[in-house]
């Protein structure tokens, strides 16, 4: 059988995920599985670049998207030969991105079947833009499957009326993403270290995470580092004032990830609300602790995951949480290797075994 997995998103955990599926998949006896990515994709630069045979040009700005907008229909039409020379017989969107309609609407004129895997069953504050742009309803409409990573995305698509007739709806999980060997926490020697990395928009709880600081106060037994990409916003103001905390505002390249959580002893999530974490993921493959918000898909991601905590999205919850994870942290409990190979092939397998129904 013949599969091609794509994902035409540039940067963040995306093409991440795609190459770890279809490596998971490739390695499944019977199938023959085809990777695509955006041509500017960050994982294909330098000399560890990802083996990837199809790198569909995409865009390096808003200007760009604009301009591939305009050029659609007629970019279709080497979309559908790139098909034709491929010809699969299945394809997998390993996450949505702002260009697949060209891959959607090929794959449909020469009747490929493909599933979607939905990392998220509904925008989050200042992403619905986003969500209108790629038309995910549309897409998510005419897959075959829906693949969700955790029950909160499942219930939140059939609110919406996906899973009628001829769709399936399954449930799946996200797998750890190793990104290589790291020192064991606390090997620095110094304070515990804590780091809230990924994007600095409102859901994410920034403020919750400044209120919390701002309670632990200037004697905190901690180092909190909050590095990431976003608008620069109250919280992050209240968060530079505190004396245990650095903020660096700023995107961190796909090379520079495994320093940064090699840095960490334990990494924070004080969302307000989540489908589930891509950054979690990264965290407990790492052997980091975790301190994440009980919203969302979270609880279900971490339950029963060695050095994950869980506590109320408050403020005062995620005050003692840190503080409690400092303790915990100093205490010297190391946490044993994630087998992140495994949890991958576990998905490959539950997915083949789902398309067999469908």
């Amino acid at each position: 059988m013949k599969l091609l997995v794509w994902h035409w998103g540039r940067r963040g955990g995306g093409p991440l995920f795609a190459l770890r599926l279809a490596g998971a998949l490739g390695d499944m006896p019977g199938l023959d599985v085809r990777l695509s990515l955006a041509g500017g994709a960050e994982i294909l630069a330098g000399a560890a670049a990802a083996a990837c045979s199809w790198r569909e040009p995409t865009y390096d700005n808003a200007l760009g998207y604009a301009a591939q907008r305009l050029v659609g229909p007629l970019v279709r039409g080497r979309v559908a030969r790139r098909l034709m020379e491929e010809r699969p017989d299945f394809a997998i969107c390993a996450m949505p991105a702002l260009l697949d309609r060209r891959m959607t609407l090929a794959l449909r004129g020469m009747g490929i079947p493909y599933a979607m895997v939905v990392h998220d069953g509904a925008a989050h504050p200042g992403e619905a833009l986003n969500f209108r742009i790629m038309g995910q309803g549309r897409q998510l409409r005419d897959a075959r499957v829906l693949f969700a990573l955790s029950g909160h995305v499942e219930e939140a698509l059939r609110r919406q009326g996906f899973g009628g007739p001829g769709q399936g709806v399954v449930k799946l999980w996200h797998p750890p993403i190793s990104l290589g060997g790291m020192a064991p926490v606390m090997a620095h020697g110094g304070p515990p270290r804590l780091l809230y990395f990924g994007r600095l928009l409102p859901y994410k709880g920034l403020d919750l995470l400044a209120e919390a600081m701002e309670r632990v106060g200037a004697d905190a037994p901690f180092c909190l580092r909050v590095c990431g990409d976003g608008p620069d916003s109250p919280g992050l103001s209240r968060l530079r004032a505190c004396p245990a905390v650095s903020v660096e505002r700023r995107w961190v390249d796909e090379e520079d990830v495994p320093a940064l959580l090699g840095w960490a002893d334990a990494v924070v999530l004080p969302y307000q609300e989540a489908s589930q974490s891509g950054v979690a993921a990264l965290a407990v493959a790492a052997g980091r602790y975790v301190l994440a918000t009980e919203v969302g898909g979270l609880p279900e991601q971490l339950a029963g995951v060695p050095g994950a905590r869980l506590c109320a999205p408050a403020a005062g919850a995620i005050a003692e949480g840190l503080v409690q994870l400092a303790v915990d942290l100093r205490a010297g409990a190391g946490l044993a290797p994630v087998d992140a190979a495994a949890g991958w092939r576990a998905l490959a397998q539950a997915m083949m075994a789902a398309l067999g129904g469908f």
